[in-house]
């Protein structure tokens, strides 16, 4: 299921309110990482190994694996959020023929990570990089992630170079990875890439990225591939000590990029089914019960659902600013359910697809914020190359769907209790009071529900007599617990639709 993600921007002053909110809010995330045994700093042995790791440099390309090659004449960016360190991909794209070379760069972690070091051990327990308002618990020590393993720009680096060459469609017709250097030229925002390529002062390879993106978009919809709206919510604290929460729809460069990601995940499933090794990341296809329920739904919101039309046509043409489609696309979440890792070794999976992308794809292209992505760019360069996968890789892969699945389970708690958190947090003075909100979704008895607040960006229970699912309503905020990170609303007054 998609995740709602907060983000936490203090300013330089904060008047009394905004303190009171400020230890709130960090003294129930210091009881949620309690909760939720989130780990706090490296041990000792993990930043001593990594000192050394340091001062020796990259490890050695294994004998019988092509040599690591010099690729520092490409000019790599990165696009990522703004003050990212921990980059992890750099792209490049050119014209070949009437098609595209795309170059994606992915940070080599197994070149600084020892196989059964304390390094590797730590990363095991910690699975992913959890993210919370007031910062971030890395999957790596900073040192590597946001430092000698990162891809930022004018540093030389480490990296699995992938290669895929397109048609003039976009469709892949030669894929391979190997082994290189890279240097990135620069380190360009998401607000800054769209702003060039909207002004027209974007370089080639930001106008390459929303052509082959484009394509890459049009190409998602003929496999039937269904992609939700995540808006991010974002917490701000002005100078004058004025909190707010807003919500921060994506942006069209940052669904682009995506597609290059997806693309590389597609490839790297693709060279893995054909060589009967690796892990792939799986979604069964959605539950007929669960799509005539989106169908039902949408025929009391009054939303359109043409004829012929699958659940992928209607949900992607759906405006989360539309009352009745922010609801209907609330239900649809109940299509993403049974995602899993699965691991093979010697054939495929009887179900090796992912239903939202509507291919085979696996996680490969964040390995410094993801612990699989290292073993599944490892089974790809051996599977590429024509050589042995390596043994500590290999022999890994029966474990990391548990991993996962647990790093995972424990990510979508600790990004829920924050955002849980914090709207609690920021409502808590303001009992009693009434807002402007959206039904988007009701339970079975009727009474209760969701609903999303037009402002602040808050979603929370509500109940009331026959709620009107899809609706404009007016609410009055009944509870806001930051100790039980819990907001409850009551229905006021008449509904109407919008």
């Amino acid at each position: 299921m998609p995740r709602r993600h907060v983000r936490l921007r203090p300013a330089p002053t904060a008047a009394d309110d905004a303190r009171r909110v400020d230890a709130a809010v960090r003294g129930g995330l210091d009881a949620l990482r309690a909760e939720l045994d989130v780990p706090a700093a490296f041990p000792a042995d993990v930043l001593a190994e990594v000192d050394a790791v340091l001062a020796e440099g990259p490890a050695p390309v294994p004998g019988g694996a092509p040599a690591r090659v010099d690729a520092t004449d490409v000019p790599f960016v990165t696009i990522d959020p703004e003050g990212s360190r921990d980059l992890d991909q750099a792209v490049h794209l050119e014209r070949r023929g009437a098609g595209y070379r795309v170059r994606y760069a992915i940070a080599d972690v197994a070149a600084w990570v020892r196989p059964g070091g304390a390094v590797d051990a730590e990363a095991r327990r910690r699975v992913v990089t959890l993210y919370a308002p007031d910062g971030r618990t890395p999957l790596h020590p900073p040192a590597l992630s946001e430092g000698a393993a990162s891809l930022l720009p004018g540093q030389d680096a480490p990296a699995l170079l992938w290669e895929i060459d397109l048609d003039a469609d976009g469709a892949p017709t030669d894929v391979g990875v190997r082994r290189a250097t890279v240097r990135s030229r620069a380190q360009l925002t998401y607000d800054g890439a769209q702003r060039a390529l909207d002004d027209g002062s974007a370089d080639e390879t930001l106008v390459l990225l929303r052509a082959v993106g484009r394509l890459r978009q049009a190409a998602e919809v003929a496999r039937g591939g269904l992609t939700l709206p995540t808006p991010e919510q974002v917490v701000e604290v002005d100078a004058r000590g004025r909190w707010s929460l807003t919500s921060r729809a994506t942006l069209p460069v940052e669904e682009w990029n995506a597609q290059i990601s997806l693309l590389t995940g597609m490839s790297a499933a693709r060279l893995m089914l054909d060589a009967g090794v690796g892990v792939l990341r799986t979604l069964p296809p959605a539950d007929p019960r669960d799509v005539e329920r989106l169908r039902s739904t949408a025929r009391v919101l009054g939303v359109a659902w043409p004829d012929g039309a699958d659940h992928a046509t209607v949900v992607r043409g759906l405006d989360a600013a539309v009352p009745a489609h922010a609801a209907l696309l609330t239900e649809a979440t109940t299509l993403l359910r049974g995602a899993a890792y699965v691991a093979l070794d010697g054939g495929a999976p009887e179900q090796p697809l992912h239903a939202a992308i509507a291919a085979p794809y696996a996680h490969t292209t964040a390995p410094l914020r993801r612990l699989v992505d290292r073993f599944v760019g490892e089974v790809c360069l051996a599977v590429s190359a024509g050589t042995e996968v390596p043994a500590w890789a290999r022999d890994a892969l029966p474990d990391l769907p548990g991993l996962m699945t647990a790093g995972d389970r424990r990510a979508s708690a600790y990004e829920r209790g924050c955002v849980d958190l914090v709207e609690a947090a920021l409502l808590g003075d303001r009992v009693g009071e009434e807002f402007d909100a959206v039904v988007v979704d009701v339970r079975d008895d009727g009474g209760t529900g969701v609903v999303q607040l037009r402002d602040p960006a808050v979603r929370g229970r509500v109940a009331g007599a026959a709620l009107p699912l899809g609706t404009d309503v007016r609410v009055r905020l009944a509870e806001a617990s930051v100790a039980e990170r819990t907001v409850r609303f009551a229905l006021d007054g008449a509904a109407h639709s919008g």
